[in-house]
């Protein structure tokens, strides 16, 4: 143990095991590896698609793996009045977890009109678990909503992407999660923040929310923040304790987070305070043997086969250009958030008709509906994204899980989704009218039961492709592209009913009604 560093092991706060892509028991033995041995788990994506047995089949796949894994019942399944879902989730239908010892209390709370409005529904879940941990989401509120929040009981939250918000968070008695994923990347803003004005880190922790598996072997999980924070100037000590005792003393786990007596036997062994690199890791007391390959469990037939479209035609996805200006979704680098910006877009005529016309700097976007047979399309303008010659598309859609594809030609948008049909869910990449690649998602559209390796290698592939085919490199291709319909996150957002403008709660039907 000559130089090496001796640390509890490292407390993820929150994450969706689902957006990792493989199933829960390799992703948590990869993550492990890492020196990541306690997760806080927040099913939602697999409840929005499946419900309970959804819920119930990642209690199953985590029940015996090599760390601590807790879960959070999912509080918005649908997350707003606007989403369309796969099921309801309903307090009544939550009351069964409550005994779960492995059940904390509520997971995010994405629906903070309820909560500051008071909605009764709502308001009947923050009640059922009224003496447990209640997780926040809570971007770009104001003061006095976001005090209302705090009072209805909610403690956490993950979205803060400013110092300045992340304060305003504290003021009001929350424990800020700085987040690290592979498309929401906060934790730089926060801890400079946090180093400039000498800020006392008691009520800040370390998540990833949602982070790929082939970036998780790369680059780290947990032990990654807790390096980058360093290499920013925060001291290790306070790194240390963000990673392993303040994250499990909010959410109440009195034996993880410490090495000291009566203190489950979690630890990490690292190289030197320098580099911080994991060398080994132990949970129970016993070693984590690198790379072992896990058994992946059977998953249940009646959570395969959840993609059920209409057929959808080339057609489906013309555009007329009915107005002067459209509302387009500008994408930011780094970031889930997006911009709602009014302008001219491009566009030719086409028998006797103004139709869109996507270019190098605009490409269309499609959300359809795969749930229930629906027929749902909602069709709009994104801008940042530069795509070119090809199609990408995926199943995995925050937080409805709906089909989503973006493309610069209709007829290789078409291709992309019949593809994702076949394969019942999944991501694709399509260029110049052929199927380049596609990594099926079978379990719930969601997750691949083929193992990491094979995950791992077609994201080797694809990813790279994408940004060849110009999307720009500070984007993660599919995780930024799933997150383009979730409804909670501002500016603006598409669904398959149409453009939803958040902070006016308004759904447009087309991106050029005003």
């Amino acid at each position: 143990m000559d130089g090496k560093l001796l640390v509890p092991g490292f407390v993820d706060s929150h994450l969706h095991l689902e957006s990792t892509l493989v199933t829960p028991g390799e992703l948590i033995r990869q993550a492990a590896q890492c020196g990541t041995t306690t997760f806080i788990v927040d099913p939602h994506e697999s409840a929005n698609v499946s419900g309970t047995d959804g819920i119930d089949y990642i209690l199953d796949q985590t029940e015996n793996v090599p760390a601590n894994v807790f879960v959070m019942m999912p509080s918005c399944v649908p997350a707003t009045h606007v989403d369309d879902n796969g099921c309801t989730l309903t307090a009544g239908k939550m009351k069964n977890y409550l005994e779960n010892p492995r059940i904390l209390g509520l997971g995010e709370v994405m629906d903070a009109p309820s909560v500051i409005e008071g909605g009764v529904s709502m308001y009947e879940k923050l009640s059922l678990f009224q003496n447990r941990v209640r997780d926040g989401h809570a971007p770009f509120l104001s003061k006095g909503d976001l005090s209302a929040y705090a009072l209805a009981g909610i403690s956490t939250d993950h979205e803060c992407v400013t110092y300045e918000y992340a304060m305003e968070e504290c003021r009001n008695g929350m424990q800020v999660l700085i987040r690290e994923g592979s498309a929401a990347r906060n934790l730089d803003a926060i801890v400079k923040g946090i180093v400039e004005h000498h800020t006392d880190t008691e009520s800040f922790c370390f998540c990833t929310d949602d982070k790929h598996i082939e970036e998780i072997r790369k680059d780290g999980h947990i032990n990654y923040n807790v390096k980058r924070a360093v290499s920013l100037g925060l001291s290790l000590p306070a790194a240390l304790k963000m990673a392993t005792i303040q994250a499990a003393r909010c959410y109440g786990l009195k034996n993880i987070g410490a090495i000291a007596p009566g203190y489950q036997a979690d630890f990490v062994v690292l190289d030197n305070e320098k580099d911080l690199n994991v060398v080994d890791v132990y949970y129970k007391g016993e070693r984590i043997v690198p790379d072992e390959k896990p058994e992946i469990k059977p998953c249940p037939p009646v959570l395969k086969n959840t993609v059920h479209l209409a057929r959808v035609q080339e057609r489906d996805f013309r555009l007329l250009h009915t107005g002067e200006k459209a509302h387009v979704i500008v994408m930011e680098e780094g970031q889930i958030t997006t911009k709602d910006s009014y302008e001219e877009v491009p566009w030719k005529e086409e028998n006797g008709e103004k139709i869109f016309v996507p270019d190098s700097a605009y490409q269309k976007i499609a959300v359809l509906e795969r749930h229930k047979n629906t027929g749902k399309i909602g069709v709009g303008i994104i801008k940042g994204f530069h795509l070119s010659g090809g199609a990408i598309a995926s199943s995995v859609s925050h937080d409805s899980h709906n089909m989503i594809v973006i493309g610069d030609n209709d007829r290789d948008m078409l291709l992309a989704v019949q593809e994702l049909v076949h394969t019942q869910g999944g991501y694709t990449l399509v260029e110049n009218g052929k199927v380049y690649r596609t990594l099926p998602l079978p379990v719930m559209g969601l997750m691949s039961d083929a193992g990491y390796e094979k995950v791992n290698e077609a994201l080797k592939d694809m990813i790279p492709k994408a940004h060849e085919m110009g999307i720009p490199a500070g984007f993660d291709p599919f995780i930024t592209l799933s997150f383009m319909a979730l409804p909670v996150i501002p500016e603006i957002r598409i669904t398959p009913r149409g453009i939803y403008l958040v902070k006016k709660d308004r759904m447009l039907r087309g991106p050029f009604e005003n």
